[in-house]
């Protein structure tokens, strides 16, 4: 059973993947909701999704939007960081 920190996803090969949830948001000037997601067996890949109201995954294709999802990630990983000091 999963929690609400993972979820199965198909990739392009059509093989479900069990990933975890890393962190979601929405920017206050957009109407969009992202989520950042990683595979537990791989945690270096981070991979920025949309959230649609269908309540499906679309990759981020917007170079402006896959950079404001790197800065989000990389603000995340830095306070992560601080809270293990």
């Amino acid at each position: 059973m999963l929690d609400a920190n993972h979820m199965v996803i198909v990739n392009e090969d059509g093989e479900e993947i069990e990933v975890e949830v890393l962190l979601t948001f929405e920017p206050d000037d957009s109407n969009k909701r992202f989520v950042l997601i990683v595979d537990p067996e791989n945690e270096d890949n981070v991979f920025p999704f949309i959230y649609n109201e269908n309540g499906e995954l679309e990759e981020v294709s917007d170079p402006d939007e896959m950079r404001m999802c790197e800065e989000v990630l990389n603000t995340f990983m830095a306070e992560e960081t601080d809270d293990d000091l």
